[in-house]
């Protein structure tokens, strides 16, 4: 058996390494000259969002892979060079780093008849894997905002994507600016170009309401104030957050913030403990959804309308497996329904590595499917038939969307908790079956 890896990012390396343990066969891909994928600031990969003012939303404790803690001197919410440096440490302890290919991205994968891959990279190179794990990413492939507003726009414009280091507020200073976005990327933005000194003017452009949790709770990092077993029905837990929102944050509204239509924990939560300072000090301004682009003119759909300099679109991103034909795994509207977030039935030679949006850090959830990917591969775990596979999955999105709020943005979100409970519900369920077999 021999394992083909693509991408060595924050869910690449911990394949690499339970493959490693496990003495399998594996190669791994990687597009630019270092591990650590996302978090490597101007990657040059090019598929980096990192910018130099980025740090970690969810807390050290909670996003550390179980096999490696960060060091007990980072601070609760490291600035992405730590987390950068956090995985090169992994790599590097590991032995991890001989199996990685770097400048050697995947053009191509090719399925063969009877099962295994084909790998073509974007060096020439041609080679056979048994099994695919794919660990891309997906907050590399910039989505603007849809439906576009119609209009010509003459002033500066781009995707919060390429909000990557120094020039941008250097090129923004003194103009007037509107960030466009409710969430993570947006609040920093522009609570950033909002100091003084940075933009003339900001506005923060909002088509609908959210819930903004500060970074800590009562003292404690916001993803350790609430310990609740995983297994907790979600309405108690979505009762008890609710209500220690409303003590630690109160009524959005008073600020200017459009009310939520949705209740907290429905929604990919957006982060930011500076949000209400600038807005409270008049740095920053709320503004609805643009109506329509004139020039330097916008208009939004309170009908106000302000010469602006400048638009940043923080309107997500697409999720894409250029390399894999459209009909073996596409995400429209960024939907690709799959078992346990990794297992597309029907293919049991096809691995997806940290394809879901958690309510938490994405590191120990990559860390544990991995580990789940080795079972597998070495026989000490059993996958459920297509038909079971299909039904979890069924099961899975009635929840999903019953659950959080319809859009493209929670197609594939998983409660960080609950998810690993469940996952290791089914790696000892799976070894079962291999046991019986």
């Amino acid at each position: 058996m021999r394992v083909g890896v693509v991408g060595a990012g924050s869910s690449g390396i911990p394949v690499a390494k339970a493959l490693k343990d496990a003495g399998v066969d594996h190669v791994v891909y990687e597009k630019g000259d270092r591990v650590g994928g996302n978090w490597v600031f101007k990657n040059k990969n090019g598929m980096s969002s990192a910018y130099r003012s980025l740090h970690i939303n969810t807390s050290r404790d909670r996003m550390q892979y179980a096999d490696y803690p960060m060091p007990r001197d980072y601070p609760d919410f490291p600035h992405h060079a730590l987390i950068a440096r956090y995985f090169d440490a992994y790599v590097d302890h590991f032995g991890l780093r001989p199996a990685i290919r770097f400048e050697t991205g995947v053009a191509r994968a090719e399925r063969r008849p009877g099962g295994g891959w084909i790998v073509t990279t974007d060096r020439g190179e041609r080679e056979e894997v048994d099994l695919l794990a794919v660990a891309n990413g997906h907050h590399w492939d910039p989505r603007g905002p849809t439906p576009a507003p119609p209009g010509r726009f003459d002033g500066i414009q781009f995707h919060s994507h390429h909000y990557v280091d120094e020039r941008e507020p250097r090129e923004l200073r003194g103009k007037r600016v509107v960030v466009v976005g409710f969430g993570n990327s947006a609040m920093d933005i522009a609570c950033e170009l909002s100091r003084e000194g940075v933009a003339g003017k900001v506005w923060l452009s909002v088509r609908r309401g959210a819930h903004v949790i500060p970074h800590y709770w009562f003292g404690k990092p916001l993803d350790q104030a609430i310990a609740l077993p995983p297994w907790t029905p979600w309405r108690i837990r979505r009762a008890v957050a609710s209500a220690l929102h409303k003590v630690a944050v109160g009524d959005p509204t008073r600020m200017g913030l459009p009310a939520p239509d949705h209740a907290i924990g429905e929604a990919h939560p957006t982060i930011s403990s500076d949000l209400f300072t600038r807005l409270g000090r008049g740095d920053l301004a709320i503004k609805p959804a643009i109506r329509s682009l004139d020039g330097a003119r916008v208009t939004f759909t309170d009908g106000s309308v302000e010469d602006v300099d400048a638009i940043i679109w923080c309107t997500g991103y697409n999720v894409s497996f250029p390399f894999l034909d459209p009909s073996i795994a596409s995400a429209p509207d960024n939907d690709l329904p799959l078992f346990l977030r990794c297992w597309k039935p029907g293919l049991d030679d096809l691995f997806f590595v940290g394809l879901c949006q958690p309510l938490g850090a994405i590191m120990p959830i990559a860390e544990a499917q991995a580990k789940w990917l080795a079972e597998y591969v070495t026989g000490r775990y059993r996958l459920p038939t297509d038909v079971e596979m299909q039904a979890a999955i069924a099961k899975e999105r009635v929840a999903m969307h019953r659950r959080y709020v319809r859009s493209a943005r929670h197609t594939m979100q998983v409660d960080f908790d609950e998810y690993l409970w469940r996952l290791d519900r089914e790696r000892r369920a799976g070894a079962g079956r291999a046991r019986r077999t």
